[in-house]
């Protein structure tokens, strides 16, 4: 199964800066990938800020799809997305907890969400994109802790963090990191010349990772990230 977390800003062309469901979704399809996180989405909006992750389950032909929402901007609804090769049996949105009082006050806080999706071949799929606080970064590791499963379980997203950040230790202990079979490290963003690794796919220890990548592909302004596992 070849999994990919992708930041699609919002299906934003980065070269363009217009919005290209097109681009977005020849990236996944170039790359093969049965399942994708998606982050940066929105739906229930006017025009292109509507139904997008729906468009790119469509455009894919990865047919079962789900958006889970963290905010409601003027624009629509915004979160993340997931689109499959495999059923849905159940998913659900769930919102990580804002910092109270928050530690940071001249920082950008924004409302997150982790998104489950539990698959008909027996795979818990975590999605979640962090906030830019040590605060909230501390909350979504803590509402990633209590739904992560020992087995059969893939974590991915938009971290907002650096490999070497201590905020990643629990999950780490936990989890397996795609990264680690790559022979060199991969940055992922900014896409056209990256300067950091922010995007990560973590699998549960019983998973076998065949092979992992950040390519160049520059659709957004994030790289995608993908492996292969079985």
């Amino acid at each position: 199964m070849k999994i990919m977390t992708f930041n699609t800003q919002h299906c934003l062309n980065f070269k363009e800066q217009k919005i290209d469901f097109d681009i977005m979704a020849k990236t996944v399809v170039d790359y093969g990938a049965d399942i994708v996180g998606l982050n940066e989405m929105y739906d229930n909006g006017i025009g292109d800020f509507d139904r997008q992750t729906s468009i790119l389950s469509e455009l894919t032909g990865l047919s079962h799809s789900y958006f889970a929402r963290a905010i409601t901007e003027r624009e629509g609804e915004y979160g993340n997305g997931f689109i499959s090769r495999y059923p849905i049996r159940n998913a659900e949105t769930i919102i990580i907890p804002d910092p109270e009082p928050k530690r940071y006050p001249g920082g950008y806080y924004e409302t997150r969400c982790l998104l489950k999706a539990e698959l008909e071949n027996g795979y818990t799929v975590l999605v979640t994109h962090f906030g830019l606080n040590p605060d909230e970064q501390e909350n979504a590791v803590d509402t990633i802790l209590k739904h992560i499963k020992d087995e059969k379980c893939i974590l991915m997203g938009d971290f907002n963090v650096e490999p070497d950040n201590p905020i990643l230790s629990p999950i780490k202990e936990r989890m397996n990191d795609t990264a680690d079979l790559m022979p060199s490290p991969l940055l992922s963003w900014p896409s056209d010349e990256p300067r950091m690794k922010i995007d990560y796919i973590f699998v549960s220890p019983d998973i076998t990772v065949i092979s992992a990548d950040i390519p160049s592909a520059v659709a957004s302004d994030h790289r995608p990230h993908i492996a292969e596992i079985k």
